[in-house]
C-alpha cells in the first residue's frame, strides 16, 4: 500500500514539474506564435507549421499532462518535441546546450511508459 502511494505521488511530482518547466520554454513560443514571429523550420515542414507544433509540445500537452488528462498521448507531441530539439536543431551544439532537451526527452519518455499515476484525471 505504501510503495503504490509512493509512486503515484512521484508520478504527480514528476508530471507536474517537468510540465511546468517546460512551459516555461513554450510560453515564449505561443507568444511567438500569436505575433506572427519568425522561427526555424527544422524538420522541413514551413517555420509557421514548426513553431504551431512546437507550441503544441511545449505548452498545450504539457497543461494535460499537469492534470493527467490523456497522459500518455499527450506526452507524445512533447518527447517528440525534444528529439527534434536535441537531434536536429541542437545536434552540432556542445552537449552542454542539449543536454536539458535530452533530460526533457527522458522524462516525457518515463511518462508515456508509466502513465500519470493514481492523481490524474485519467484515473477518475
Amino acid at each position: 500500500m505504501q510503495n503504490a502511494l509512493v509512486r503515484d505521488v512521484g508520478l504527480l511530482l514528476l508530471r507536474i514539474g517537468a510540465s511546468i518547466t517546460i512551459m516555461t520554454h513554450g510560453y515564449g513560443k505561443l507568444q511567438m506564435l500569436l505575433n506572427g514571429d519568425e522561427f526555424g523550420d527544422p524538420i522541413g515542414l514551413g517555420a509557421m507549421p514548426s513553431l504551431f507544433l512546437a507550441t503544441l509540445g511545449e505548452f498545450v500537452c504539457p497543461i494535460l499532462i499537469i492534470f493527467g488528462f490523456k497522459t500518455r498521448w499527450a506526452a507524445i507531441p512533447t518527447a517528440i518535441t525534444m528529439m527534434v530539439a536535441f537531434f536536429i536543431v541542437h545536434a552540432s551544439d556542445p552537449f552542454q546546450r542539449k543536454e536539458l532537451s535530452l533530460l526533457y526527452l527522458i522524462v516525457f519518455v518515463s511518462i508515456i511508459l508509466l502513465g500519470p499515476g493514481k492523481y490524474s484525471v485519467d484515473r477518475k
